[in-house]
């Protein structure tokens, strides 16, 4: 257990002070809680023995006032706790997402098919969510439970040690064997939610998104009665968590009643005092020191699950590899060189490619057309190093591109893909994607060169917002803003997969007459179904 979550557990020295500061103010809070309800109880047993002959004599005023301070610290602090442990679990959630992201953008997509989107989108973001159980579900409350009880007996200790010692020793052992026996409890139904709610996850994606298919093939009702039976046997498990939970807080509760009763029968043998009713109410907020430590083990084992998905997500290491320290080579011009590649898909009985080869001379503008499924976006895979070819070589520049460095090669190359990915940003964060350092009067400069100054024309220029997908886009604009990245990452080399699909006939001859004219100069591997695209090319290439 501890060697599966021990990485994560590493991540807390880089918010060292943001969790010494969080574990003072759960320690204030607690103390708080226990302080107020003992002197509460204190005041009240003094007041009834002072009675009203004490009236002139007993100091009301004190107690009062510390009654109010106990109040006033307790809600301070656990809000100011709230805030500060959220806000670090927040930042650490958000590193280890930006490292998942980081893991996950550099596999190749061999490795990245071996998941469904919605898995990986479980992972990215309901699994590393369970983590944060580690800091304010388990790290937090053992630790504040802890200190807790030293302060107790040093503080009781002083009024009649042997109580206190009675009252520390039970509240630890309770505190060490509670843990153990809901962890075991938990233990197995925590995977098991776990790995259901990634299935009904999946599964629910999946049937969303195949509407047509199922409905097609008559398969709607048979996949929906799938999915109500995992539903059904996630909430089955949910509702056993729950009563776990239930037994739990009762159990902690038992043990405070249970306390309380045995230092009630202890503190006869001594001398009754009001400082009885101290003792007899640290025995019942005892509870409140208690009460989350057996809830955070019942959900270790999905915590457990999850860190195991994630583990085994950021222990992938890319099948493709660059090399370090790559060649140099000629980033203002660019030949490509196919020769004799041959390509196969993992488990396919046949190659998509074999044995081709094919020389671009630089500036020249080259298209391929050919049945779908000839291994036309393939090569253009094959150029990005999406996918590296089963035998044969490609050389950008005379140079072999498994000799190049990633930046160089990424360097060398704009792609402007089948379907353009618009975020929900503005139209200055999706240009930047491009080249991040440009300038907004470069952003402006080939808005214009791309024939969509239009869109500065708003109120918001370039803080245009886009929505999801770039739903305030025709198709041809979104086309346009993949070419404006192209021009922005101002590579020699321009990879073009179908850019003028679902276009209608006048957007599509303005979106050649546009690659014609920002390419003029650049090197030219177009991908394409249409031949009205020939008089773009140099030469046409039928696969």
């Amino acid at each position: 257990m501890l060697t599966l979550l021990r990485p994560y557990i590493a991540l807390y020295k880089h918010y060292f002070w943001q969790i010494v500061i969080g574990l003072s103010l759960a320690i204030l809070t607690l103390f708080a809680s226990v302080f107020l309800l003992s002197l509460s109880g204190w005041f009240l047993a003094s007041t009834a023995v002072a009675g009203v002959a004490g009236l002139y004599t007993f100091n009301y005023m004190l107690p009062a006032a510390g009654v109010r301070a106990a109040a006033i610290v307790r809600t301070a602090s656990r809000y100011a706790e709230r805030l500060v442990d959220h806000n670090t679990t927040f930042k650490i959630l958000a590193y280890l997402r930006t490292l998942a992201f980081s893991k996950i953008l550099p596999l190749s997509a061999n490795q990245l098919a071996q998941y469904q989107k919605a898995d990986l989108l479980n992972r990215f973001i309901v699994d590393i969510d369970a983590l944060d159980h580690l800091y304010l579900k388990l790290f937090s409350p053992i630790v504040t439970a802890l200190i807790i009880i030293v302060m107790l007996f040093v503080g009781l200790s002083y009024i009649n040690l042997p109580i206190a010692l009675i009252i520390s020793i039970v509240l630890t052992i309770t505190l060490l064997a509670i843990p153990v026996i809901f962890y075991h409890a938990g233990k197995q139904l925590g995977e098991t939610l776990a790995k259901q709610q990634s299935e009904y996850r999946a599964l629910l994606i999946n049937y969303l998104q195949g509407q047509a298919e199922l409905t097609l093939f008559n398969a709607q009702d048979r996949y929906r009665v799938k999915l109500n039976q995992l539903e059904s046997d996630w909430l089955y498990h949910q509702q056993k968590q729950s009563t776990l939970v239930a037994l739990s807080s009762a159990l902690v509760v038992l043990i405070a009643g249970f306390l309380t009763l045995l230092v009630l029968w202890l503190i006869t043998h001594y001398t009754l005092s009001p400082l009885v009713a101290l003792f007899v109410f640290v025995c019942l907020a005892s509870s409140e020191i208690l009460a989350p430590i057996p809830t955070a083990f019942i959900f270790l084992g999905q915590v457990l699950a999850s860190a195991k998905r994630t583990t085994a997500l950021f222990n992938q290491t890319p099948d493709i590899k660059f090399t370090e320290q790559g060649k140099v080579i000629d980033l203002t011009t660019a030949k490509l060189q196919f020769n004799d590649i041959s390509f196969s898909y993992p488990n396919q009985p046949f190659a998509v490619l074999n044995h081709f080869s094919l020389t671009i001379e630089a500036g020249k503008h080259i298209g391929l057309i050919g049945k779908t499924g000839c291994g036309k976006s393939t090569l253009l895979n094959l150029v990005t190093r999406t996918w590296d070819p089963t035998s044969g070589n490609i050389f950008i520049n005379d140079t072999p591109i498994n000799q190049l460095d990633e930046p160089t090669l990424r360097k060398v190359i704009a792609v402007v893909p089948q379907v353009i990915t618009i975020f929900s940003d503005t139209l200055r964060k999706n240009l930047l994607i491009g080249d991040p350092k440009a300038s907004d009067q470069q952003l402006i400069d080939v808005l214009q060169q791309v024939e969509l100054s239009k869109l500065l024309s708003t109120e918001h220029g370039l803080d245009l917002p886009l929505g999801q997908g770039g739903r305030s886009l025709s198709g041809g604009e979104i086309r346009r803003i993949g070419i404006a990245r192209a021009l922005l990452h101002n590579s020699p080399l321009v990879l073009m997969d179908e850019p003028t699909e679902s276009l209608d006939q006048q957007t599509e001859q303005q979106i050649i007459q546009l690659i014609k004219q920002t390419c003029q100069n650049k090197t030219l591997l177009m991908v394409t179904h249409r031949l009205t695209d020939n008089p773009l090319f140099d030469q046409v290439i039928e696969l």
